[in-house]
């Protein structure tokens, strides 16, 4: 008797393991919503009954007490210093409302990477970009350690204003500055060698722009008034729906760059551009961004962003100083022209 099953059986047994994979999935996904919600609940009956009015000063005698009874009966996740992070958990999302909406799509893990951060604006940018970018609690790690949201603050800064597709825009979607230790790169390197760094590294390239890029094309070819043109990097965003040119400068900006990448666009919107798309945009990419200029061009009125990569790290103190004061810095021009960004008063 053959062994040999019919392909009707093969096909039957993929249709039912993919009914129990889904079933799974959504099991553990109901699982984990409502352990979140459970420690959410937790957190806010110990932080209005155990820490709150004249108990406060005996909380932390309190905390330790119920941590040994509960975990004695339940386990290790309601040890003391887990209650600790369910408190800090209702602290840093004292809305219900949002913990539902959010939990439906964010482990607890995702949630305890969340709660330290320093500021609601970055707990928000961050829980947002999990939802929509699907980040694991990987993805998010590497996200905060690279400063996701100071970056994407400091391209704000320098381009608002830009109009919104779908709720997302090229100011937020694009970073300053970008890492890219990752290339390994030598001293004295051109440009050649950065674009072929980059190809090498085409994946880390690309999570480090974000989700959401699509690779198309290198040295994309343009022929105008019978002359070659070349395009460094070609990408597609497929939220934003748009074609995004990205050019690389291994010194400062300068103005004629612009005039280069408006070209370019132009092409791009003429010859390249499909039905249902918006028109594309570029990104400059340069070792020193010449702040200044970039300001006075108003560049990002033509779909234009100067971002400076950065080939080194510097430790992370000096890091969050260097972002910072970027920071500061675009707020300060902006400020000087009457602009407030979101959160300025």
């Amino acid at each position: 008797m053959s062994d040999v099953m019919p392909l009707s059986v093969d096909n039957l047994y993929t249709e039912l393991r993919a009914l129990i994979s889904s079933s799974r999935q959504r099991l553990a996904g109901a699982v984990n919503a409502e352990l979140t919600r459970l420690y959410w609940s937790v957190g806010q009956r110990l932080a209005t009954e155990v820490l709150g009015g004249e108990r406060a000063q005996y909380g932390s005698k309190l905390m330790a007490r119920l941590g040994q009874q509960l975990t004695f009966e339940f386990g290790r996740g309601f040890e003391t210093k887990n209650l600790r992070r369910m408190v800090q958990f209702v602290q840093a999302f004292p809305e219900p409302e949002n913990v539902a909406s959010l939990m439906r799509q964010l482990s607890w893990t995702h949630f305890l990477q969340l709660i330290p951060l320093k500021t609601e604006q970055a707990r928000n940018f961050y829980a947002q970009q999990c939802t929509e970018q699907r980040w694991s609690v990987r993805e998010l790690r590497q996200q905060i350690e690279r400063k996701a949201f100071e970056r994407s603050e400091i391209a704000s800064a320098h381009a608002p204003g830009l109009p919104a597709v779908e709720g997302e825009t090229p100011a937020l979607v694009f970073k300053d500055p970008y890492f890219l230790d990752f290339l390994g790169l030598r001293q004295g390197h051109d440009e050649a060698d950065l674009e072929d760094a980059i190809l090498r590294q085409l994946e880390a390239f690309i999570l480090e722009l974000g989700r959401g890029f699509a690779f198309v094309e290198r040295q994309k070819r343009m022929v105008i008034d019978g002359e070659d043109f070349y395009l460094d990097l070609l990408f597609f965003h497929r939220r934003l729906r748009r074609l995004v040119a990205i050019e690389l400068k291994l010194g400062r900006f300068k103005a004629a760059h612009k005039g280069q990448m408006e070209l370019y666009l132009a092409w791009l919107n003429q010859y390249e551009r499909q039905p249902g798309e918006e028109p594309p945009i570029g990104l400059i990419l340069c070792a020193e961004a010449s702040r200044e200029q970039v300001e006075l061009l108003q560049m990002h009125q033509d779909g234009i962003t100067v971002a400076e990569y950065w080939t080194e790290l510097p430790p992370k103190a000096e890091l969050e100083r260097q972002l910072h004061q970027a920071l500061q810095d675009a707020r300060e021009r902006l400020a000087r022209r009457g602009v407030l960004l979101e959160g300025d008063e």
